[in-house]
């Protein structure tokens, strides 16, 4: 097995992302902001599975020793310094995760729910009962759960299956476009910071991140067919939960107008 035959795998799982009707339904700014405000969330745990590899893959301890591999060494430190220390539109150092959050406020959605969440992750200093005793959708609830439990398993090559297959970079290019459309539509709406956001996600993904992120997980699987069949699994659930994540967002959307 390969990356060719992970992607092979998971294309079914693509294309009901890329053909999800959630985008249809992002028609008024007010749904821009539910969709910002339940997304966020998969910004922000998206760097956890990017620290989890740097952790296993990279020394992050004292004493400092060499680990196995420079290869995947370099490819994940490239990541992390782009992922957590990115250039802003007037040239700050930001992680994408505070590049959205910004994004958000600009545009007039609230970050309220997802510090509120935060907050109490820091207090009770554990994830999974946090993400249970929150007031997230439950299909928000199990993508999350997902994302830690990966993560607290421990395997290099399921982390790392988790971050490269389970984050599409497609997705992004066709919030892009719609957005572009906002700008036009709703002028009186800042929406610079979200456009530079989505642009730059995919510029890095497309040239830099994915094919480092495919090197990666070749490294780490090499020809061990049971660490390619456990990437394979990680990866179609990971993306079935990105389903009910755009489920989710859109019952919420769907919630509200019916609500107005």
């Amino acid at each position: 097995m390969n990356i060719q035959d992970i992607n092979t795998a998971i294309e079914p799982q693509k294309k009901i992302l890329l053909q999800h009707t959630l985008y249809k339904k992002v028609k008024t700014i007010e749904d821009l902001q539910s969709f910002l405000e339940n997304h966020v969330f998969a910004v922000w745990d998206f760097m956890s599975l990017l620290k989890a590899l740097q952790s296993k893959l990279t020394c992050t301890t004292t004493p400092w020793f060499a680990t196995a591999n420079p290869d995947t060494r370099y490819l994940i430190n490239e990541i992390v310094v782009a992922e957590e220390s990115d250039l802003t539109l007037d040239g700050r150092r930001q992680s994408h995760y505070e590049m959205y959050i910004e994004s958000m406020q600009d545009c007039g959605a609230s970050t309220v729910e997802i510090e509120s969440f935060l907050a109490e992750v820091n207090s009770l200093q554990n994830i999974f009962v946090a993400i249970k005793t929150s007031n997230l959708h439950p299909k928000i609830k199990a993508f999350l759960e997902f994302t830690f439990s990966v993560i607290e398993q421990g395997k290099p090559h399921e982390i790392a299956a988790a971050f490269t297959f389970g984050r599409e970079d497609l997705i992004p290019k066709m919030f892009t476009e719609i957005i572009k459309n906002f700008q036009i539509n709703f002028p009186d709406t800042d929406l610079k910071k979200l456009i530079h956001y989505f642009e730059r996600h995919i510029e890095i993904d497309a040239d830099e991140h994915g094919p480092m992120a495919m090197k990666m997980i070749t490294e780490l699987c090499g020809d061990d067919a049971q660490k390619w069949t456990e990437v394979k699994e990680v990866s179609l659930t990971a993306l079935d939960k990105r389903i009910g994540l755009w489920d989710a967002i859109e019952e919420i959307i769907e919630m509200k107008v019916e609500m107005a």
